[in-house]
């Protein structure tokens, strides 16, 4: 079976992204990346009428892309085409596709109306990185309500160029950890109010980076009365901070129905003992109080990070026991076999040649 796996990524994270899937290849299942990213921003398509715009426009960037990935999937004999997280393919254009089609999606509820939902008609298949959705369903029951043909659990996972392989279970925690506390995220102004708490309970001993800016940063600063600077660092420096912490906390934009992003497992892949929200989909990830840590809100956060950073027996062996789950169940090779086998008993239950 030969999987094209398409995905937007630039720079850094476009070359591991290429290199690591291709690396997941078996002799049973070929994964062949189509980074669809140099063709046209994806701020252009990232809400379904602006992708039916550019189609009705015949945007030339849109149209190469078309011409690109039709000729790569005659060429190649593939059966699957793939689409990560923010789909630049037009329903009109993959229903004239003989392909099994695969959408996986990764951004949850923040995003589900604008780039997921209007495309399910034109997929055979969904893979869903939650189960979490919303307080009156989970992610299966509502995207089988909205009209999917099939979906399964695929969640994220660890990358290699996001953590040091060489690390085992008996020298992951060996180093020199300075750093009490960190997080190192988007500063999304969902989760501001809680990151200025704790970085004004904790002070110089919480490193706060974030993909942000100037605007953000005063915004952050005026409005939560000056917590502190937050300074952006590039993806190549994650892995050096992270194997400077002891905690790490996880923070997600709507709390427990958007639990299960990359940093869930960045951590653990790296020693790091995780805090982090989720609530009762957290379980279907790690094991709470054996592997993660949980909190509700800001105080209990604050709280269990001072008692973990006090009681160093407890805070090692969670961070070693999450650390061997994502080295057993979450590095990307595995959940690369994981997706093929989806997908096979998805195309064999649909009789699709």
């Amino acid at each position: 079976m030969k999987v094209i796996y398409s995905f937007n990524k630039k720079g850094f994270e476009a070359d591991y992204w290429m290199r690591e899937i291709a690396a997941a290849s078996t002799p049973e299942c070929q994964f062949i990346p189509f980074n669809h990213d140099p063709y046209l921003n994806p701020i252009l398509y990232v809400r379904a009428q602006l992708l039916d715009n550019l189609y009705y426009q015949n945007h030339p960037g849109l149209t190469r892309m078309y011409e690109d990935i039709t000729r790569k999937i005659h060429e190649l004999s593939a059966n699957v085409l793939l689409v990560d997280t923010c789909p630049p393919y037009h329903p009109e254009f993959l229903r004239k596709m003989n392909i099994y089609k695969v959408l996986r999606i990764a951004d949850g509820p923040m995003s589900a109306y604008d780039r997921d939902f209007a495309y399910l008609h034109a997929y055979d298949h969904v893979l869903y990185h939650s189960p979490a959705y919303s307080r009156d369903m989970g992610a299966e029951k509502k995207l089988l309500y909205c009209g999917a043909k099939r979906a399964d659990f695929w969640p994220l996972g660890s990358f290699d160029a996001l953590c040091d392989r060489s690390k085992t279970d008996v020298d992951i925690l060996a180093g020199k950890r300075d750093i009490d506390v960190i997080f190192i995220g988007a500063l999304h102004p969902n989760k501001m109010q809680l990151l200025a708490t704790v970085k004004k309970a904790l002070g110089r001993r919480f490193w706060l980076h974030g993909l942000t800016g100037l605007k953000k940063n005063i915004y952050f600063n005026l409005k939560y009365g000056f917590p502190g600077w937050v300074s952006p660092i590039p993806f190549t420096h994650y892995v050096s901070l992270y194997q400077r912490a002891k905690v790490g906390i996880n923070v997600h934009n709507r709390g427990d129905y958007t639990v299960g992003g990359y940093r869930m497992f960045d951590l653990p892949a790296n020693g790091v003992m995780q805090i982090t929200d989720g609530g009762q989909y957290l379980e279907q990830f790690f094991s709470v109080g054996q592997e993660v840590v949980s909190y509700k809100t800001a105080d209990e956060l604050i709280d269990k990070i001072k008692y973990y950073l006090a009681h160093d027996e407890e805070r090692e062996r969670i961070a070693l026991n999450g650390f061997r789950r994502v080295w057993k169940d979450y590095r990307i090779d595995k959940l690369f076999m994981k997706a093929g086998d989806f997908i096979k008993k998805g195309m064999k239950k649909q009789d699709f040649k």
